[in-house]
């Protein structure tokens, strides 16, 4: 097991989204499934928790019997090489759930979400000021982020 494990707490969703996030991503394999036994929050038999690997990064869910929630101040960063990754994740992961500014979303159980493609933190670290600001200025005007649309900003003249 990977030293730190995100470790996403539910009130009774845990199996749904455990199934949900492994049919999300393309590189995702279900891990153990541990069931509630005579005590705990859970009917005997319920899902308790569950494992699950996402491009060889490993999570957890549990449910808790009360829903602790999630805020947006912690988020999942996905990194995206194509539109056609960004375009996909943010379908799926953004059903149901809200949209927000900036390549961010919540997804239907509150869970944030950053879909990021790979070429923003290049084209913002640029060393010429102008470039990376406008890139800046393309990226605040977004919902779901535009590699076609930052690229133009950068490449202005």
């Amino acid at each position: 097991m990977q030293k730190i494990t995100p470790f996403l707490t539910f009130g009774q969703q845990a199996e749904e989204a455990f199934h949900f996030y492994i049919s999300v991503f393309k590189n995702a394999k279900a891990g153990e499934i541990r069931r509630y036994g005579d005590t705990g929050p859970g009917e005997k038999g319920s899902f308790m928790t569950g494992s699950f690997e996402i491009e060889g990064q490993q999570f957890m869910v549990l449910n808790a019997g009360a829903d602790f929630g999630f805020a947006p101040g912690l988020s999942l960063f996905v990194d995206c090489q194509t539109q056609q990754e960004v375009d996909e994740l943010w379908e799926k992961l953004s059903a149901g759930g809200t949209i927000q500014q900036c390549g961010w979303l919540q997804d239907k159980y509150g869970v944030s979400w950053q879909i990021v493609p790979s070429i923003l933190g290049p084209l913002l670290s640029d060393q010429d000021p102008v470039k990376a600001g406008r890139v800046m200025k393309a990226m605040m005007q977004m919902v779901k982020l535009d590699i076609q649309q930052l690229q133009q900003a950068y490449e202005e003249a």
